[in-house]
């Protein structure tokens, strides 16, 4: 089931000088920082690469960043990557969770974030499932990966795994 969590967020960027080696198209590189208030109650910190071309309103940027805080009461982390173009002014963004990179109590986070500015505020719609363990294998498994190991192959069966079900 897709649950969904809203807020706003406050951004840092830090335009970065080029490369010496940089191309006849230099790619800009800023390191960013952001604060998420809301259901998302969480920093981040992350990398963004642009390329601004010669017409007007066309780039292209990519992005990874780490959030840590907690999501509706769940504390963790996961990892977030952007892709957005910009064709002649308008723009076309994917914000997603990086498959498996949750951590704590976001083990199994997957979703889509999408932004938009209002008013000159950021404002953030996290759609996410959640794979909610049943709570002695939960333990388990997050104790077998602070220790280095791995979680075992879930088997899909329907929209659900054989050894776990979606919290709401």
């Amino acid at each position: 089931m897709t649950t969904h969590a809203r807020g706003t967020f406050d951004v840092t960027m830090t335009p970065q000088p080029p490369d010496d080696n940089a191309a006849d198209v230099p790619v800009g590189r800023m390191p960013l920082a952001k604060q998420f208030h809301g259901d998302l109650d969480a920093t981040s910190a992350g990398q963004m690469l642009a390329v601004s071309t010669d017409v007007d309103g066309s780039a292209r940027y990519v992005a990874l960043e780490r959030v840590t805080g907690t999501l509706q009461g769940r504390g963790g982390s996961f990892a977030l990557q952007h892709n957005g173009t910009m064709t002649r002014g308008t723009l076309y963004l994917t914000v997603t969770v990086v498959p498996d990179s949750g951590a704590a109590h976001l083990v199994g986070l997957a979703g889509a974030l999408t932004i938009a500015i209002v008013d000159g505020q950021h404002v953030y719609d996290f759609a996410y499932t959640l794979l909610c363990l049943e709570e002695p294998l939960c333990t388990v498994l997050q104790s077998s990966l602070a220790l280095g190991g791995t979680i075992p192959r879930l088997a899909p069966v329907g929209h659900h795994l054989s050894l776990g079900v979606f919290c709401s």
